[in-house]
């Protein structure tokens, strides 16, 4: 999401933290017993009973209750994933002698949204150091003492986390993935790690502005070693925590990895039948880009439940933490990047500018236009296989979906054919008129690409809605239209089963920019 200094996304948002989400019905797939192991025929061995993880009791009381002030307790990880075994460094500060960690895996658990897997014995608190911040980049970091080892991760099954930290002062989420060995034949949840810290503000600065709300004192580099602001995990709930739910409660096969993982490992995309990328996916390494392209040219699915989808090049770096603790963007201050001149591919500014433009369209269909907006989601094609069972019809309108970012199929931009706009929404941004759509392409690799181009998708599924306006009605229909997608695409390859139309030219699609204020790109 694009930033400007006369509107906060915060502000057209809300707290997260509320009632838990509404998903439709779905049967939670079971496993089959697990063969017992090689034995003699003397001896017997009692087969294994696996009971699917959303068939575990859940937990209720996942949800915070009480923040507490702004420094009551607060904390991060020095890993943003790990595999199942590995250990999780804490590092904690707060203002009560002793605080308590619970770790909870979130899925569908009957309605519970979350089950807590461990938590531990009292653990000793103290206020850790303040901030450090260098000055030729503004990159606020912490220098903090290890508060606690979480040692064994052995029983916590690949998944979306929230460590709850809680003391008798306040309460904070720190999110950790337990990532997936494997993606094969699986459909991958993606968590954007990358684009939650660009977003954050702990320590006064974050890629969009500082102190004061000031754009020109923005953060070049932000660290991943400072606790996440507010809840500690605010646009994991906003973004993706409801999609989890989602997706759990239908029973998928499932693999968890973050932004930071496809971008270090390629590898890890091999097999997967679908990748997922959730509402707020903005910020993306050319690795993690370059990865993404290959797994749909060899048959990947991508679904985008977003908009805004990578629209920035980053870089990523070490810090004394550890690889990839460091997100670099310079945007409209390209030219100051060290690799300006020297590594141009490399150079982070918004993919379709220079010094090396490569338009994000080519992957995603659609491209980000332009914020902030709200609009009717019109539907365009209703007989489009992913409306099946909506019950829609052409022009139907779902009030205030389309915001506060949305993308638009633009043939000036490169295009994958053929593309099939599925809703074709009018709108005014800015002051100009132009469209939201969303699209669906074919590739001839064998992969369908959809991108729903509105932010506001995957909040719409149910509780919290934040006072939008959007209604029960839009959330079936978007669930529906989510599950019709995850279905399609668990399935592998989906362009020959699932054609696109081509429809661009019966849309009147142009080409060309309506949103001449380029600010509003921050």
């Amino acid at each position: 999401m694009s930033g400007q200094k006369d509107f906060s996304r915060r502000s057209f948002l809300g707290t997260a933290a509320a009632a838990a989400a509404a998903v439709p019905a779905a049967t939670v797939a079971g496993c089959d017993a697990a063969a017992a192991p090689h034995a003699s025929a003397h001896v017997h061995k009692p087969r294994r009973t696996v009971i699917p993880e959303n068939s575990l009791p859940g937990d209720k009381d996942w949800w915070i209750k009480h923040l507490g002030a702004p420094d009551a307790i607060i904390g991060y990880a020095a890993q943003s994933s790990v595999l199942p075994g590995e250990p999780i460094d804490l590092y904690v500060s707060t203002t009560s002698r002793e605080f308590s960690v619970k770790a909870f895996r979130m899925g569908w658990y009957s309605g519970d949204l979350a089950r807590k897997v461990w938590e531990s014995g009292p653990v000793k608190g103290h206020r850790q150091r303040s901030a450090d911040r260098v000055q030729a980049t503004n990159t606020v970091y912490t220098r903090w003492g290890r508060s606690h080892v979480i040692a064994d991760t052995h029983d916590w099954p690949a998944g979306s986390y929230l460590l709850r930290l809680d003391s008798a002062a306040g309460q904070r989420y720190v999110p950790i993935m337990i990532r997936s060995a494997s993606a094969k034949g699986k459909v991958v949840l993606k968590s954007a790690v990358s684009t939650w810290q660009a977003y954050n503000t702990w320590g006064d600065y974050d890629l969009y502005k500082g102190p004061g709300g000031s754009y020109g004192d923005r953060s070049y580099v932000v660290s991943l070693d400072r606790p996440y602001d507010e809840s500690g995990a605010y646009l994991f709930m906003v973004y993706e925590r409801k999609l989890v739910n989602l997706a759990e409660r239908m029973g998928l096969p499932l693999a968890y990895l973050t932004s930071i993982d496809i971008a270090r490992d390629g590898d890890l995309l091999h097999g997967a039948s679908a990748l997922v990328s959730p509402g707020h996916d903005e910020y993306w390494t050319p690795q993690e880009r370059w990865h993404v392209t290959a797994a749909r040219d060899r048959g990947c699915n991508i679904a985008i439940l977003g908009a805004n989808c990578m629209f920035r090049r980053i870089r990523l770096e070490s810090s004394d933490l550890g690889e990839n603790r460091q997100v670099i963007c310079y945007k409209t201050d390209y030219m100051l990047d060290p690799l300006y001149g020297k590594d141009n591919v490399l150079v982070t500014n918004d993919y379709r500018e220079p010094p090396d433009p490569d338009p994000e369209s080519s992957v995603t269909g659609a491209i980000y236009e332009s914020y902030p907006t709200v609009a009717d989601y019109v539907v365009t094609a209703p007989d489009a296989w992913m409306f099946k069972g909506t019950g829609v019809g052409k022009g139907h309108a779902f009030r205030s979906l389309v915001g506060i970012e949305y993308d638009r199929v633009n043939p000036v931009y490169p295009l994958e054919r053929p593309i099939q706009i599925v809703a074709h929404s009018p709108l005014t941004c800015n002051g100009v008129n132009s469209y939201q759509d969303s699209a669906y392409y074919t590739h001839k690799g064998g992969a369908g690409v959809f991108n729903v181009g509105t932010m506001r998708w995957v909040e719409s599924f149910g509780p919290p809605l934040y006072h939008w306006g959007i209604t029960r009605q839009c959330g079936n229909f978007t669930r529906r239209v989510t599950a019709n997608v995850l279905r399609a695409f668990a399935e592998g390859p989906a362009a020959h089963k699932y054609p696109a139309h081509d429809n661009v030219a019966e849309m009147k699609a142009w080409a060309g920019n309506p949103i001449a204020d380029h600010h509003n790109l921050w």
